[in-house]
């Protein structure tokens, strides 16, 4: 199988299945490139084509889903961890007056929402959150809009043909945290939920100028953060490299039907035929990436990192606030007080 993971039962029965049911068909006329990061990838759905690469590429990612129900032949460029400059020199080869289909997300890791997400897990006594947002916030509204510009004229330009689809990033919390090794306040989720906001503002701003459509997956995940129930995005995760991501769910409910109207004018419903070709698409989808793995491997991997309280730096930390680091209530109270004392400071300046 060209799946780095066996796939569940389900999916394993789909590959068979598609045999019978037929795969969908391949047009020319249909060339659908995706481009992106790893939001398009497909990290966070824990099954991976098995492609050389550290990209993790999902036959359950949105793109794959999409192709599958509308007969799109898909090129998956989108590789996790990669920036508006990683897509520039990696991905846009892809395209040509040929393609008649683009979907891109990209520019989340520009703004370092991962090392942003680090920062804030960790206790209040220890971090600063409000710092790291800010920064994010910075690059968004003064670094960013010029990226994607200068990005999405050059998509134009080797697609001309094309549909063209940016898609936008979900708020990631529900404003509690249910998961016992992270110290997220509700401010600080807050505060990270509307700085989804504002990037998929200035993103959709950026592809309206160049005539694309945006697609924002906002209303489709509210009631499936972290922590809500069901959960279309993990938390905490075993791996670490699936926290924070959409899961099988988040992109067949989530974003498919939200991405597909844009991309191709009609809905999108995850059948089961949908799910069978998606999953039989694997290892075509493999080999056609390994021919690219070699550029690929110019992409890091963006990843988010769990508090580590052993450190020498929470050790440092927990000293200088008098947080005695053998108990989890003398953890979680000085957690409690910075937290309150920080978005204090921070509404004070705003």
């Amino acid at each position: 199988m060209g799946i780095s993971r066996a796939l569940t039962g389900a999916a394993a029965t789909a590959g068979a299945m598609a045999l019978a049911i037929g795969a969908a068909p391949a047009h020319a006329a249909n060339s659908y490139v995706a481009l992106g990061d790893s939001y398009s990838s497909g990290t966070g759905t824990r099954t991976y084509i098995s492609d050389g690469t550290s990209c993790q590429r999902s036959v359950y990612a949105y793109p794959s889903l999409i192709a599958a129900s509308k007969g799109l032949t898909l090129n998956f460029r989108a590789c996790s961890g990669a920036t508006v400059a990683d897509v520039t020199n990696t991905q846009l080869g892809a395209l040509s007056a040929s393609t008649t289909h683009v979907s891109i997300s990209v520019g989340g890791n520009d703004a370092g929402f991962a090392d942003v997400l680090t920062e804030c897990a960790q206790p209040a006594w220890m971090s600063d959150c409000n710092g790291a947002i800010d920064d994010a916030q910075y690059v968004i509204n003064n670094v960013l809009p010029a990226r994607l510009s200068t990005l999405y004229s050059s998509i134009r330009s080797k697609a001309p043909n094309a549909r063209v689809t940016v898609v936008g990033y979900p708020r990631i919390f529900n404003g509690e945290d249910c998961n016992a090794a992270t110290w997220f306040s509700p401010t600080e989720e807050s505060r990270l939920n509307a700085t989804a906001d504002l990037l998929n503002s200035r993103t959709a701003t950026q592809a309206s100028n160049k005539g694309f459509s945006f697609a924002n997956p906002t209303s489709a995940f509210i009631g499936h953060a972290v922590c809500d129930s069901p959960e279309w995005l993990n938390g905490l995760s075993n791996p670490i490299s699936e926290s924070y991501h959409p899961n099988v769910t988040g992109h067949s409910s989530g974003y498919a039907p939200v991405v597909t109207p844009k991309l191709v004018g009609t809905s999108f419903t995850a059948s089961s035929a949908t799910l069978t070709r998606a999953a039989a698409s694997a290892d075509s989808l493999a080999q056609q990436q390994r021919s690219y793995a070699a550029v690929d491997a110019s992409i890091t991997p963006k990843e988010f990192v769990a508090p580590d309280l052993t450190s020498p730096r929470a050790r440092a930390a927990a000293k200088a606030a008098g947080v005695d680091l053998r108990s989890r209530a003398s953890i979680d109270a000085a957690d409690r007080a910075w937290s309150k004392r920080q978005a204090q400071e921070w509404a004070g300046r705003h």
